[in-house]
């Protein structure tokens, strides 16, 4: 037990560096749900942009079948 009260008490230097392991566990554990917010974001943002394509695309195709001039630029 007493190797283990050594090894948690880092030689004397446990109060600067278990706060250390904290700040960079919370600091990661930060960038992980940025990254998953941010992912979402752009994974709806392309799904939007995705549809509105593809309703321009029907669109144009239906007015291939009616014969009408399209209109995009």
């Amino acid at each position: 037990m007493d190797a283990l009260g050594d090894f948690f008490g880092m030689g004397g230097y446990a109060g600067f560096i278990w706060p250390s392991y904290a700040v960079t566990a919370v600091v990661l554990g930060g960038l992980v749900v940025a990254s998953v917010r941010s992912l979402r974001a752009r994974e709806a943002e392309l799904q939007s942009l995705q549809a509105a394509v593809g309703s321009r695309r029907a669109a144009a195709r239906s007015r291939d079948l009616v014969g009408e001039p399209a209109n995009d630029p």
